[in-house]
């Protein structure tokens, strides 16, 4: 089985341990996206996974490609062309002031990206799954549209579509994202939606918006999934990572998980927090690990969830950890000892 996944890599620009921008003269250059994040970890697990994007015809468009085959993701779907790489600046916080993103993605290879330089045939060929986020079709009114023919492709050729919500405020209006989400869940066989991505893509209330009591919350979330499959009946399975955040640094997470009409949460895990990046796309890529290796349902939200929390101990986009560590945490229930 092999999973296709489609968005934006970037250079991701980051200010040495917790200094803020304006401090800051030396930033350590790493790539990622999430679902570059995704593919890489599916990679390293195991799978088969294609990526596709545009990347620019430069240096860093070179090195992107690079990260990507040295995990052992198949690029030959990325297009070339197109002006600049897009950056976000990553300004890591602690305790109570909070990590921030700034992007500088306008006019980026993706972002310029046009239908007709997609040959779907080629693109879907050999490929099992679809996997795309909600960020994608944020980039650009034509990346929307592109999405949406990729979701008909994939409706027309029986490959089912896995979507990760992944609002980004930053990136567009919640008018917009539920004008443009509603138009492809239709498509969608796996949602993963987590926090504000319920009201803010979908319109369903789940979460009040608290993230100090999001475990507290279960119940409203599981109401929120239930929501989800009767307003999209084709939608089967609905995942959520549920999280009480303290600080930056101390919290706890859970997993959540509807599939064929039964709830499965996993254990809750406190964390004290590393890098709070990427986490929502190392726990999308525990799932269609759990897919493609045809796991029990219990086991899908575990394994999802403690691919999910490892992340959290790992700097930079690309959860780099092999499936014997994770179901290594999913063991000890979030303990650690000395491997030796």
């Amino acid at each position: 089985m092999k999973v296709l996944t489609f968005g934006e890599m970037m250079l991701r620009l980051k200010p040495a341990g917790n200094n803020r921008i304006m401090q800051s003269d030396i930033f350590e250059a790493t790539y990622g996206g999430a679902e570059a994040n995704v593919a890489v970890s599916l990679a390293l697990l195991g799978n088969e996974v294609a990526y596709l994007t545009k990347l620019p015809a430069n240096l860093l468009g070179e090195t992107a490609l690079a990260t990507l085959r040295k995990y052992g993701v198949d690029t030959t779907r990325v297009l070339r062309g197109g002006n600049r790489l897009g950056i976000y600046f990553l300004e890591k916080g602690a305790s109570v002031r909070s990590t921030n993103v700034m992007y500088d993605r306008a006019g980026s290879a993706l972002a310029e990206v046009k239908q007709a330089e997609f040959n779907w045939d080629d693109v879907f060929s050999g490929i099992d799954y679809f996997y795309f986020s909600g960020i994608t079709p944020a980039i650009s009114t034509e990346l929307a549209q592109i999405v949406t023919a990729a979701c008909g492709y994939c409706q027309a050729h029986a490959i089912p579509v896995i979507c990760d919500m992944n609002y980004r405020g930053k990136m567009w209006s919640p008018e917009k994202a539920r004008q443009v989400m509603s138009t492809l869940m239709p498509y969608v066989q796996i949602c993963i939606a987590n926090d504000e991505d319920f009201a803010a893509t979908l319109g369903i209330n789940a979460f009040d918006g608290d993230m100090s009591r999001g475990i507290d919350q279960k119940e409203s979330f599981k109401q929120g999934m239930l929501a989800v499959t009767q307003k999209y009946p084709g939608c089967k399975v609905v995942a959520s990572v549920l999280r009480n955040i303290y600080s930056v640094e101390d919290s706890q997470w859970m997993g959540l998980l509807l599939k064929d009409g039964e709830f499965y949460e996993s254990t809750a895990y406190k964390m004290h927090v590393m890098e709070g990046v990427a986490a929502g796309d190392a726990f999308g890529a525990g799932l269609m690990h759990s897919l493609l290796h045809n796991f029990a349902a219990q086991e899908w939200i575990d394994f999802a969830i403690a691919a999910s929390v490892l992340k959290l101990t790992v700097s930079g986009d690309l959860n780099l950890v092999q499936e014997s560590e994770i179901r290594s945490v999913m063991k000890k229930g979030g303990g650690a000892s000395l491997n030796r």
